[in-house]
């Protein structure tokens, strides 16, 4: 990971942030959020497209022959992602209660979020078995303990962090995925960087790299992972910025 390089990288994105017509923030930030909630619903089997993902966050609409779950998830997740960068343009840190009400967004109208789970659970194919209710009571309370004091991670490890230590505990009954996913962008966005979305063609990349944490402790892969999804979201960034004018006539980005 070149750390310093993603500062750089953060600091010129910035800088082309602030010359920017707000439309065409809107755009770009519109853009990643229908991609975002398509990829991170995806992961977890939601069969939605792209476009329908478009058609029900952006565009208000239904999309036939799907269930409602699957719909739910896609405009659950558009909700859940507001209201993380709400908490973050207030400055509010990272806590329990913050993370239940993610879950509990997450979940609306599927089912009851915000409540840990009382059964054990298995994760299918992984080596990885998360713990006992009562030890993932345990566990989960020395995740929130330690998460204002984990200060030897730079931003990134912070946001991987995050991630892997929450979706090993697997607190929840279901949805720990997409929680987890929200923690990690939580983190990115407080510490000045942009969010990112893992592609569901990447899936299985991802859940190695969570299983060489989960397994060995290992957060260099998806730390990496998580590293390489930041450079090339901020190069974008500045790639799309240098390219808009503020006097561009037509600023709108397309998908």
């Amino acid at each position: 990971m070149d750390y310093k390089l993603l500062l750089q990288l953060k600091e010129a994105a910035a800088k082309k942030r602030a010359e920017l017509p707000e439309e065409v923030l809107q755009g770009f930030d519109n853009s990643f959020n229908i991609e975002y909630a398509h990829n991170s619903t995806a992961i977890e089997g939601n069969t939605l497209t792209l476009i329908q993902t478009k058609a029900i966050i952006e565009d208000g609409l239904s999309v036939g022959g799907k269930t409602l779950r699957e719909i739910y998830e896609v405009a659950n997740h558009a909700k859940a992602f507001a209201y993380v960068q709400k908490c973050v343009a207030e400055g509010k840190t990272l806590d329990e209660n913050t993370v239940k009400d993610i879950h509990a967004l997450l979940m609306e109208n599927i089912l009851l979020g915000g409540v840990y789970r009382n059964v054990e659970v298995r994760i299918t194919g992984a080596g990885h078995k998360p713990p006992a209710p009562s030890e993932m009571y345990r566990q989960v309370k020395n995740f929130f303990a330690e998460l204002p004091y984990k200060t030897e991670l730079n931003s990134i490890e912070l946001a991987a962090w995050t991630h892997a230590e929450f979706v090993r505990i697997h607190p929840f009954a279901d949805g720990n995925g997409r929680t987890s996913r929200m923690l990690m962008n939580y983190q990115l966005l407080m510490g000045g960087f942009l969010p990112v979305s893992i592609a569901k063609e990447n899936r299985l990349e991802y859940f190695d790299a969570l299983e060489a944490y989960a397994v060995n402790g290992d957060l260099t892969p998806f730390a990496g992972m998580i590293a390489g999804l930041e450079q090339q979201r901020l190069e974008e960034y500045v790639s799309i910025a240098e390219e808009q004018a503020p006097e561009d006539d037509s600023p709108t980005l397309k998908m």
